[in-house]
């Protein structure tokens, strides 16, 4: 009896998976959607019934069919760089490095009026890792207390900023699915941008809530972490890979900022549900200028400073006025 239970148990598995795999990747192109996975449910059912009365061979059949379901995922659905893209992620950050000096290409700097309505522009910024002033946590949530998009924006003496983020490479007419982020839905892409460009879009013309945290970090921990994201764009450019829900988005940039903070830190559900993040660098000692997580909120939540900018150029000052640990120019810890 038990055996036939375990069986049971993996067809069940199977089926699970085998229906959505097939749904968000139909190897025969989207008409297939629907049929392959009624089909593959189909046979899993078959299977059960067999085992209910007392035969292996069905789910020894789905067995085998299950197998090479796994071999072609793994060898046909592969990630690419060719793809017909969104605009906002048409192109892929990269850069050089010589000595202190950073030079990144394809920083995206759109000027944004609704969803639909911006003006593209793609620059090549160059920055002074000697004049490397701040780091910057941002979180920008749209509904849920416990999930927010991170980014970290690098601060320089010379006033500028960039923001690297981690996102979700869209195509064209794509939707987002978070249960398609768990099968190679989507491409992975680390982003390059400036604050006027990915932190006002989502507060001004997508209606975001966001929170800025002034990061204190060891010496030497601020260049580490942006030459990081550098090095991880410039190898998705040569080898690109999918998104994922759960081990490949944006919390990635949590766990290096955390890593760099106080290296070999212990798991942490916060490290995970990332809109509790602030909680988790109060704990580490990693806020500076509030006695409390819930001070450093108060002050950190720029959303209506951010809406009262109609100028992108005033953007980046105007949402650090007030924030734990900036000072009042704002561009300076």
């Amino acid at each position: 009896m038990i055996l036939p239970a375990v069986i049971g148990l993996a067809v069940l598995a199977g089926a699970g998976w085998g229906a959505l795999a097939l749904w968000f990747q139909p190897p025969f192109g989207p008409r297939a959607r629907g049929a392959l996975p009624a089909a593959w449910l189909a046979l899993a059912a078959a299977a059960l019934a067999g085992l209910a009365s007392g035969s292996l061979l069905p789910a020894a059949l789905f067995g085998a069919l299950l197998l090479g379901l796994l071999a072609w995922w793994r060898l046909a659905v592969r990630p690419s760089n060719e793809r017909q893209w969104m605009p906002e992620v048409a192109r892929q950050t990269h850069g050089a490095v010589d000595g202190n000096i950073v030079t990144l290409h394809n920083v995206r700097d759109f000027e944004w009026r609704t969803r639909d309505d911006y003006d593209e522009r793609w620059v090549t910024r160059v920055y002074d890792l000697s004049r490397l002033d701040s780091v910057d946590l941002v979180l920008s949530y749209w509904g849920r207390p416990a999930i927010a998009h991170a980014m970290v924006s690098f601060g320089f003496d010379d006033g500028q900023y960039v923001v690297f983020s981690v996102e979700i490479r869209r195509k064209l007419h794509d939707t987002f699915s978070e249960v398609g982020g768990f099968f190679r839905q989507y491409e992975l892409a680390v982003l390059a941008s400036t604050e006027e460009d990915s932190l006002r879009v989502r507060t001004n013309v997508r209606g975001e809530d966001g929170y800025l945290y002034r990061v204190r970090m060891p010496e030497g921990a601020a260049r580490k972490l942006l030459l990081s994201y550098v090095a991880t764009a410039n190898r998705l450019v040569r080898k690109p890979r999918f998104y994922n829900t759960l081990t490949a988005n944006c919390t990635t940039i949590v766990y290096r900022l955390a890593d760099q903070i106080v290296p070999g830190l212990p798991m942490d559900y916060r490290l995970l549900l990332s809109g509790y993040l602030p909680e988790y660098l109060y704990q580490l000692g990693a806020l500076g200028g509030a006695d409390s997580p819930e001070a450093y909120r108060r002050g950190g939540r720029y959303t209506e400073r951010a809406r009262a900018t109609p100028d992108a150029a005033d953007y980046s000052r105007n949402i650090r006025i007030g924030v734990p640990g900036v000072k009042a120019r704002g561009d300076t810890a």
